[in-house]
């Protein structure tokens, strides 16, 4: 009786034993069923998520950041799917532009895309180890973004907008045939503005051209820079200075009034009051831009990545604009247009 007893007992909880072991190798399974479809097992596991800021919104900024997205599109990320698109403007205040790049480190997303040099340089200066893709920056070497343009060896990668100089003077002289002074409204305060109004100096003057700077550090000041230059110059040049392309519509009611003509490298200035641009295609940057941007969703590191620059350039002109700045576009010009704004 006593061994019968023992061996009843031994029986008992040996399937205690057996219960308990087979209810714990099953919830390891449901944990780990849970865990796979949090993490492994369905679409979140492959969201990315991409912040975009840009210094101020206007039509050439604005172009590139559709073309980014475009382009992510094209490639399979597609937003709402497997894409988390943060989209922030600095409004114009390079102090919001360093508020934004804070958080958007904070917030740790897979890339960081700035749009124009204060937002860039404000994420640079925020991270270094989260992959920062940077558009429409003149001169990422003299910004300090990267130290060279065929691959950084940091986190920081992105597309350049900087141009050709002797095509910019030959359309200037074509309209103008007798151009001896060139007026430049710019922000001093702005990097890629600088380097621009440098550059005309040092390509204009051997020509006996003279440069006249018309700084102005907000863009409730531009119409009262251009009007500084009444009397004084030939045209008025305009490159993608952030300011004074938001202000542009001012700017063209000042070239109304004095009648001097502007000439821009940012194309879709026409369509606000310039005569002429020779300049990037700022959607099609935006969508080179998206190209690195998938390149580094898909693994690649941001420091071996070298800077996009635009190898061709496309020529808006408006006969209308150019009437009403006292001037008459030549027929040439009008031919090698890629688009004539009426």
């Amino acid at each position: 009786m006593l061994y019968q007893n023992r061996f009843a007992k031994a029986l008992l909880w040996g399937g205690v034993c057996t219960a308990i072991l087979t209810g714990c190798n099953q919830s390891a399974q449901d944990a780990s069923t849970t865990d796979g479809a949090a993490t492994g097992g369905d679409a979140k596991a492959a969201m990315k998520t991409v912040a975009i800021t840009a210094i101020v919104e206007h039509p050439a900024l604005d172009d590139v950041r559709k073309g980014v997205i475009d382009e992510l599109n094209d490639a399979g990320f597609k937003e709402g799917e497997n894409l988390t698109i943060n989209f922030q403007s600095a409004q114009g205040n390079t102090a919001t532009a360093g508020q934004i790049a804070k958080q958007f480190v904070a917030d740790a997303p897979d890339v960081i895309v700035a749009i124009a040099t204060p937002s860039a340089q404000s994420v640079a200066a925020s991270t270094s180890t989260i992959p920062m893709v940077f558009s429409a920056v003149t001169d990422p070497v003299a910004a300090k973004l990267v130290p060279k343009l065929d691959g950084s060896g940091t986190n920081v990668t992105g597309a350049s907008d900087a141009l050709p100089y002797a095509p910019q003077i030959d359309l200037m002289r074509q309209i103008i045939p007798s151009l001896k002074n060139v007026g430049y409204v710019y922000s001093p305060g702005e990097v890629n503005s600088t380097i621009v109004l440098k550059a005309l100096k040092d390509n204009l003057t051997p020509l006996g051209i003279n440069v006249h700077e018309a700084p102005a550090q907000r863009s409730n000041d531009i119409a009262m820079a251009a009007r500084s230059l009444e009397g004084k110059v030939d045209m008025i040049y305009t490159s993608t200075d952030n300011n004074v392309v938001s202000a542009y519509e001012s700017l063209y009611q000042i070239a109304k009034e004095s009648k001097i003509p502007l000439i821009a490298s940012d194309t879709s200035s026409v369509e606000r009051g310039a005569v002429a641009a020779l300049g990037v295609n700022y959607y099609d940057l935006g969508r080179e831009t998206g190209k690195i941007v998938t390149r580094i969703l898909n693994g690649e590191k941001a420091g071996a990545i070298p800077v996009y620059t635009p190898q061709s350039l496309d020529l808006y002109v408006s006969p209308k604009n150019a009437k009403d700045e006292g001037i008459t576009l030549p027929q040439a010009v009008i031919d090698k247009a890629k688009v004539v704004v009426e």
